[in-house]
């Protein structure tokens, strides 16, 4: 163990290293372009880097271990222990230990630090986009989106944002449907502008409340209104400008309240975010089947090249995300469930590394 933990560690750094020339080649314009400070750029590297601790991690363990276990046979150190009639359990002990704890850190880092680390780079860009926006925009229009909808079927309200201004926190061009059971249009609200304000629901200013007949669409009445606040309405911003994101920019939790929201629509849109979900909560466990998979070919008999097990180990290794993908890209289409999708590839690289130590001899 304390052989294996020195080599993880310089295994670790390096990956990290690359990781952090990487970040700098992809974001550096960007960030420069975005007239980012030595500061800025520095403290959006320190928020970003540690989002890529999970993904490395399975590595960093494959190829630590590797050297470590294949450093112990060119020794002959395995081959007198199992002499002395100790198994491979009992001398890779250290080893699933480790491993287990790795587990542990995996779920650590996508459940807490990732998600932290994505909501502080997005808001730092977000911070550095702002300031240079307001040099030249109105403040209505400083990190503005675009073209929004947003279908509440579970309280039959569907929302539309002509702009919304994600610094003044303010939606323009409003318009709220209120429909019935049947989806058919009662009400309609048409207002300048709008926002929500905790406790007191959301506030629309110079508009108008339409009132439909459901049975025929026609426009029975219409009446101007100031200001009106709706204290039953708690549709989140935040919210509905998460949908057209991609799932791989988004942290857990964020993949939840998504899957929540098709969920109660039966929208298919919905998938891709399951499967990225559920993909992360799978991959809590892929330090324990690198683990399973890289052991049996790092002892494999005198006879034969430790480069040989090597070489199959991380092919083994590059299956499993190969697996990984093509079930997701199932899921996605719909041909399997996002969750049976996440967890086939660990159950089939389990059931093949399990092959492989019953080999061992």
């Amino acid at each position: 163990m304390r052989e294996w933990l020195a080599i993880l560690a310089l295994v670790l750094c390096a990956t990290l290293g690359l990781l952090l020339v990487q970040v700098l080649y992809d974001e550096y314009r960007d960030l420069r372009d975005l007239g980012a400070r030595a500061i800025d750029v520095w403290m959006y590297i320190a928020v970003t880097v540690p989002s890529y601790l999970a993904l490395v991690l399975p590595l960093a363990l494959l190829v630590s271990l590797m050297f470590v276990l294949g450093k112990l046979h060119r020794a002959n150190e395995l081959t007198a222990l199992r002499a002395a009639g100790v198994g491979f359990l009992r001398i890779t002990a250290p080893v699933w230990a480790i491993g287990v704890v790795a587990c542990g850190l995996s779920w650590w880092l996508n459940t807490r630090v990732v998600p932290w680390s994505v909501n502080e780079s997005s808001a730092l860009r977000d911070n550095l986009q702002f300031r240079k926006q307001s040099m030249s925009l109105a403040p209505d229009r400083v990190g503005a989106v675009y073209s929004i909808g947003f279908d509440n079927s579970r309280a039959g309200r569907m929302w539309f944002f002509n702009r919304y201004s994600q610094l003044t926190q303010r939606a323009y061009g409003v318009e709220v449907s209120m429909l019935d059971n049947r989806r058919h249009e009662l009400s309609r609200i048409v207002a300048a502008e709008a926002w929500l304000e905790p406790g007191r629901g959301w506030i629309f200013q110079k508009g108008r409340l339409l009132t439909f007949r459901p049975e025929t669409g026609e426009l029975a009445a219409s009446e101007p209104f100031a200001e009106k606040i709706e204290p039953s309405f708690g549709e989140d911003p935040k919210l509905m400008l998460l949908i057209d994101r991609k799932p791989v920019d988004l942290s857990l939790p964020q993949l939840h309240r998504l899957i929540d929201y098709f969920a109660a629509e039966a929208n298919p849109k919905g998938t891709p975010y399951a499967v990225r979900y559920f993909g992360l909560i799978a991959a809590t466990f892929e330090s324990l089947i690198v683990i399973a998979i890289a052991i049996p070919f790092a002892v494999t008999g005198v006879r034969v090249n430790p480069a040989v097990g090597v070489s199959k180990s991380i092919g083994l290794f590059f299956l499993y995300y190969i697996l990984s993908n093509l079930a997701a890209s199932l899921a996605a289409k719909q041909i399997v469930d996002p969750q049976t999708a996440a967890w086939v590839p660990n159950i089939g690289m389990t059931a093949l590394a399990a092959w492989f130590f019953a080999r061992l001899r």
